[in-house]
């Protein structure tokens, strides 16, 4: 389950890197200019095999960030390098293969001189290692629009999985650490061997491979190994009854249908409708739900992992023209305002969005700019706060990629939404019981407002 939400928190981080508008373009990346070669922008699908993960590559990645990132220009390229020692020294440890000659050098500032001393202490280098270095130099930044993506040729007889796609906690690769108890299972694919166990949404996880939900009240991040094993032990607890039980799950075949759009009418003059990604035409999809034009839209944007900025000013514009939505702005020089596509003709209703900590990026701009811009009511919790900035993708020499923000997002009046998100006007979460018994507070508290 968390690999498939790490997946689609690396398809968002791709999908961002589109520009908002054509009338504030986002700035384009350019090739990195390293010594020897550095990454390059990439223009197409990474190659189907390329050669393995060498110290030419940690090279690429570390000189890619210095060119390409945000902050790059200005960081300080030690802390890189130590975290991506840190990090290949911690996989040989684990894996029982420490070097007794393995020391990190000692680092002056000079990024070409620093990176010569810290390849000669390497050597050949170990490619697991290495792996695990690129990943933990880009986690040394902190950034949630910073990956390192590995492309995997697609399993012989179609995707597997346990079928389990939604927990409560979930917040990208990560567990939310506001997150309250219970931690409870929010979406499960049909015909998943999760269904084929009678597991079903609203079942609270009390145990993942004898790994508790929670420490006290804080989330426990060991839960996240423990779901992405290929056999999981789940201790659940159905709401509804009490009744605890322990099922082992294996993964088998999993059919995940592409998102679409998907609404209904839930009172005289109002539709309701469900949007899980800003993926490409999701915002015409939308518009074309509501041709009629209801005197309400309630428009449910929970679990949206995000996607284009491209649709996320294009939907703007059937509720409001002329408005800026947000702002992209460079480490040095002026914020680029991104605007209303005014092209889009209004649709005249009265909008009301649902969104939880599982709204991120994409879904995050959305809301910010229906707030920020007096354009209708959040109800649910606040979003995720993982919207630093759209990504841009490069092409390293094992044909993985690198994706790095190059700019940073804004709200509509120039506030920090990243690690912060959205407020909502009406509180309503949603409960382990609420998902059991087909409840749903978010709508109930809009239709009350209706």
């Amino acid at each position: 389950m968390i690999r498939a939400l790490c997946a689609a928190v690396l398809v968002t981080a791709c999908a961002m890197s589109a520009p908002a508008s054509a009338s504030s373009p986002t700035p384009q990346p350019k090739p990195a200019t390293t010594p020897g070669g550095g990454c390059t922008a990439i223009t197409a699908p990474p190659p189907e095999s390329a050669p393995p993960t060498s110290v030419n590559t940690l090279r690429q990645a570390y000189f890619c960030v210095l060119d390409n990132y945000y902050s790059g220009p200005v960081m300080d390229a030690k802390a890189l390098l130590k975290s991506a020692f840190a990090a290949y020294t911690q996989n040989l440890m684990r894996r029982g293969a420490d070097r007794a000659d393995l020391s990190l050098p000692a680092l002056t500032g000079d990024r070409g001189a620093d990176w010569e001393a810290f390849a000669k202490v390497l050597g050949a280098g170990d490619p697991a290692a290495l792996r695990a270095a690129i990943t933990g130099m880009v986690a040394g930044l902190q950034d949630n629009h910073a990956r390192w993506v590995r492309p995997t040729p697609p399993p012989e007889g179609g995707p597997t999985g346990t079928g389990i796609v939604g927990l409560s906690a979930a917040q990208g690769p990560r567990l939310d650490p506001a997150a309250r108890p219970p931690l409870f299972i929010t979406r499960v694919l049909p015909g998943s061997p999760a269904a084929k166990a009678d597991i079903r949404a609203g079942d609270i996880v009390v145990k993942a491979n004898g790994v508790p939900a929670f420490i006290g009240d804080t989330p426990n991040q060991s839960l996240v190994d423990a779901f992405a094993s290929s056999t999981v032990r789940l201790t659940l607890k159905r709401p509804t009854t009490g009744r605890t039980r322990v099922v082992e799950l294996k993964e088998g075949p999993v059919e995940e249908r592409p998102p679409a759009v998907t609404s209904k009418k839930l009172a005289d003059d109002v539709t309701y409708v469900q949007l899980p990604g800003f993926y490409e035409g999701a915002a015409d999809q939308v518009i074309a739900k509501l041709s009629d034009k209801p005197k309400a839209v309630l428009l449910d944007l929970r679990g949206n992992g995000g996607g284009s900025p491209r649709e996320v000013t294009r939907l703007l514009g059937a509720f409001a023209h002329g408005k800026v939505t947000s702002y992209f702005c460079p480490l040095k020089g002026d914020c680029v305002p991104n605007r209303t596509d005014d092209s889009v003709p209004l649709l005249g209703s009265r909008l009301i969005v649902l969104t939880d900590r599982g709204c991120a990026s994409a879904c995050e701009d959305f809301s910010a700019a229906v707030k920020g811009n007096d354009l209708g009511t959040l109800i649910g919790t606040r979003t995720a706060g993982a919207i630093s900035g759209p990504s841009e993708a490069y092409l390293l020499d094992d044909g993985s990629v690198l994706l790095l923000p190059r700019i940073r997002h804004l709200g509509p009046a120039r506030e920090i939404i990243d690690t912060i998100g959205v407020p909502v006007d009406h509180h309503a979460p949603m409960t382990a019981l609420d998902l059991a018994t087909g409840r749903d507070p978010g709508v109930a508290k809009a239709l009350s407002l209706l």
